[in-house]
């Protein structure tokens, strides 16, 4: 058949649209076809079951009753309302949806498909960056940590220094916007940028110096920009700047990138000198600076417990006691996936329970565990009045598995979002369906 030129053309566009989503943005190419849930309907009871509350106790042979997307009765003998969909909890244990708390899941699909990766912009300062309005709801990999029990994700942009603004993103929804929990949390800062490595210690304390200085600089800016809108609020205003206002007053924290001893300290020093809060993220170090985290009581996020050993000399299990180190010194932290920044990836996000699991097994007791993928980072990102444990008036963001979810064996039977059934397909399902008919 004879084809015209006008009609390869017209071929050629149509595909690198499908392609690109619109000329001059990232493409979106892959997207799963999971329908979000509807809203609830009807009230849920899940009855005589083990509940996990997420902060740190266990309710067993108990009840839970969820109507409207809230959690409204938890107790033995919970009366049964009218028009009550029962669920028959013996045998099953109910969590709170777990949380990573760092991750770029939504912003990165495939890292070697240049067109799928939309964590980072270019340049080092990028404080206006918005890490929520670049979160693809179609991401495949969604599902996939659906599947392995995490509902909700802190969604942090990447960079070489001042990275931008994250978000809290609950996992199931039509688009960013409804999928949004809380946006700003924070302003993400790779503190790793501001302390050189390398043997010339001369040269090392000029950078270090150069670069405290062009910080001192940008936070001496905000504040000025911040009075000057104040006493002028028709002045010209600046994106950049206006970011920077909310952490200058400790209305939000800084999120700061930080893994060696040297980098944590001076993030440390550096901020509560000047009364920003500050949340310390990564910290593989922690354990050589524990006194001075718990004595300027600085919340810590630790991205991963399958991690080496960063010294020769520490021992093989140095990141596998770390988070019962921070317990016993009364620290306050997570526990994250591998979500950003290490090998996988977003793709990852689905193995968070079993870094809390393994935490289990090198001294960290099993709820605290828990507690480190639920209740802990709910609180240490503002939406501890939303999710994370299961409560009154809290909600009805849960998971209903068939043993300990920070065992690898067990299965995620159901789950809920806001009240709404969450469907638990996902590609590696879909994928395992397919090659055990092979």
């Amino acid at each position: 058949m004879k084809v015209s030129r006008r009609h390869l053309l017209a071929s050629a566009l149509a595909l690198t649209c499908s392609l690109t989503g619109s000329i001059g943005h990232k493409a979106q190419v892959h997207a799963h076809d999971i329908v979000p849930g509807a809203p609830q309907q009807q009230p849920v009871l899940i009855e005589n079951t083990t509940l996990h509350i997420g902060d740190g106790s266990v309710k067993r042979d108990t009840s839970l009753l969820f109507d409207q997307g809230m959690i409204t009765r938890i107790g033995r003998n919970v009366e049964r309302p009218e028009k009550v969909t029962v669920i028959d909890g013996r045998d099953k244990h109910v969590y709170p949806g777990l949380i990573d708390a760092f991750t770029n899941l939504g912003l990165r699909e495939i890292t070697a498909v240049d067109v799928t990766v939309d964590n980072s912009e270019r340049g080092d300062e990028n404080p206006n960056v918005r890490s929520w309005v670049a979160f693809n709801p179609d991401s495949e990999l969604i599902p996939v940590a659906r599947a392995g029990g995490v509902m909700a994700a802190h969604v942090v942009p990447g960079g070489r220094w001042i990275q931008g603004q994250s978000a809290v993103m609950q996992l199931d929804g039509w688009g960013a916007k409804d999928m949004l929990i809380s946006g700003p949390c924070g302003l993400c800062v790779n503190w790793e940028s501001m302390v050189p490595r390398g043997s010339d210690a001369k040269a090392n304390a000029k950078r270090y110096d150069e670069q405290i200085a062009k910080m001192d600089d940008l936070l001496d800016q905000a504040r000025r920009y911040r009075d000057q809108r104040a006493a002028d609020p028709s002045a010209a205003s600046d994106v950049r700047l206006e970011s920077w206002i909310p952490v200058v007053e400790g209305e939000r924290p800084v999120f700061v990138q930080a893994d060696r001893m040297a980098t944590i300290e001076s993030a440390i020093g550096y901020f509560t000198t000047r009364e920003i809060p500050l949340v310390l993220c990564g910290a593989a170090d922690a354990m050589h600076c524990i006194d001075s985290i718990r004595d300027h009581d600085v919340p810590v996020i630790l991205i991963g417990t399958y991690r080496l050993p960063r010294r020769r000399h520490d021992a093989y299990d140095a990141l596998y006691e770390l988070p019962s180190q921070l317990a016993e010194a009364g620290v306050r932290f997570a526990i994250a996936g591998e979500g950003s920044g290490y090998p996988g990836g977003a793709s990852n996000v689905r193995n968070l329970p079993y870094h809390a699991g393994v935490a289990v097994a090198y001294g960290l007791d099993r709820e605290q565990a828990v507690r480190s993928v639920t209740g802990s980072p709910a609180e240490i990102l503002g939406v501890a009045d939303r999710i994370g444990t299961l409560a009154n008036d809290k909600e009805a963001t849960l998971i209903i598995v068939d043993g300990d979810v920070l065992e690898s064996d067990t299965q995620v039977v159901d789950a809920y979002i806001q009240g709404r059934k969450v469907d638990l397909r996902s590609r590696h399902r879909q994928l395992y369906d397919k090659y055990k008919q092979k």
